[in-house]
């Protein structure tokens, strides 16, 4: 029963547009009423009506240690003891940055921001700083926050100039950002060869993961490493989803590419607002004060969200489990597939470590296209089948679900036997 959250949720809708504070919260992508949390701990959320699920959307990403580790839980009560926000720096904004810098080859200073979203969209302002340059490029199906260059949907052709994906976004914006297929290096190769002179830099998620979980193919991204360097123009690779969650090094250190940008967020905070931008020194130190590009933030650098993600990052680094994360991660979604395809299912599961996706859909799915060709009806009702089984699943085919350092084996068995039983309602 979801009583409770119906109310709750009628409540929302008379004073919040569609009831929620982020889009994908509504569940427009599978239907039915959002149930609305209380509390949770450890792999479990709880809702308001007190039933409860094993949670894989871990709040789309930044809990890797769990709902309330006892760690961040500590650092966060010692942190608001001395006050929420003061205006001016603190120690804990060095200490986060120097993890930050100590973890990320390509980043030797880095900028605290209060979102993705600010991150990726002051990257992309230094970037035009740093090469007098104002084109941009990124990739179908890739998401960088919710910034008006960022919010662009591709034309009809390969290499094209963007169309607005949002109201409000004019065309005039649009117009200075190109959009790609995602795991196209020819694409890259051409579009540079054409007017990569005019190319300020290119944003890239090292794996997607706002179409759902969809890997690099092999030389995709060092083919834009390349054409970037020949034609002077900056390569940003938006790892606010995948720093520190897939490798502690983020993912740029699997994949063996050095981006002149690194934007992070999510994991960094612990669970609290945070984003990040950062880079070589040189190109940092165009940020005012030191340099001529402004961006600023009241809140940045909070102290509660620093604490929370020195805490995080700390943990990570003493407990080192991203190979048993992997081993987890591959156990699973070999476990969905074979439950799949015992009831008849037709499924690919993409995965890098501690991220996954269920793609109804026969494969390879490898970039946009292939996932708007997914069955999404499927998708809606093995969501719903799940959430009867006791497990939240992320509510759109869009999505990437995440485990955490507590879904251990026992967590996994018992997921494995759920879809299963999920996968005959499909």
């Amino acid at each position: 029963m979801m009583e409770h959250s119906q109310e709750a949720f009628d409540a929302a809708r008379r004073v919040i547009p569609g009831g929620v504070n982020s889009p994908v919260r509504a569940w427009s992508n599978v239907g039915g009423t959002p149930f609305f949390a209380d509390h949770a701990q450890g792999v479990k959320v709880v809702d308001i009506d007190g039933n409860e699920y094993i949670d894989m959307v871990l709040a789309w990403g930044p809990l890797i240690l769990g709902h309330r580790d006892p760690d961040v839980v500590n650092a966060l009560d010692d942190a608001l003891a001395k006050g929420t926000a003061f205006g001016v720096p603190t120690v804990l904004e060095t200490l986060l940055a120097e993890e930050v810098v100590a973890a990320v080859d390509s980043v030797q200073k880095v900028r605290l921001v209060n979102s993705g979203t600010e991150a990726t969209m002051s990257a992309i302002r230094l970037a035009r700083a740093a090469t007098g340059r104002s084109m941009i490029v990124k990739f179908e199906g890739n998401y960088h926050g919710h910034a008006d260059f960022l919010l662009v949907k591709a034309g009809s052709g390969a290499s094209t100039f963007g169309n607005p994906d949002s109201a409000g976004v004019p065309q005039s914006i649009a117009r200075d950002t190109l959009i790609l297929p995602y795991n196209d290096a020819e694409a890259v190769r051409t579009l540079f060869a054409e007017r990569g002179r005019s190319i300020a830099c290119v944003i890239v998620e090292p794996v997607a993961g706002n179409m759902g979980v969809i890997p690099p193919e092999p030389g995709f991204l060092q083919a834009i490493r390349e054409e970037t360097r020949k034609n002077g123009a900056l390569l940003i690779v938006d790892e606010v989803m995948t720093g520190f969650r897939v490798a502690y090094k983020g993912a740029q250190s699997i994949y063996g590419i050095e981006p002149d940008i690194t934007t992070l967020g999510k994991v960094i905070g612990g669970g609290l607002p945070v984003g990040a931008y950062g880079g070589k020194a040189e190109l940092m130190d165009q940020v005012a004060p030191t340099g001529p590009m402004y961006q600023a933030g009241t809140l940045s650098g909070n102290p509660l969200s620093t604490a929370a993600g020195l805490a995080t990052l700390k943990k990570l680094l003493a407990l080192d489990p991203y190979q048993v994360l992997s081993e987890r991660t591959d156990h699973l979604c070999e476990g969905l597939e074979q439950a799949a395809k015992a009831a008849g299912v037709t499924v690919t599961v993409n995965h890098v470590p501690a991220m996954f996706t269920v793609f109804f859909h026969p494969g390879p799915v490898r970039n946009f296209q292939a996932v708007k060709g997914s069955d999404h009806q499927a998708f809606a009702r093995f969501f719903h089948a799940m959430l009867k089984q006791g497990v939240s699943m992320p509510p759109s085919p869009y999505e990437a679900a995440f485990l955490s350092v507590l879904h251990d084996d026992t967590v996994i068995e018992d997921l494995v036997r759920k879809a299963r039983e999920a996968f005959k309602e499909v």
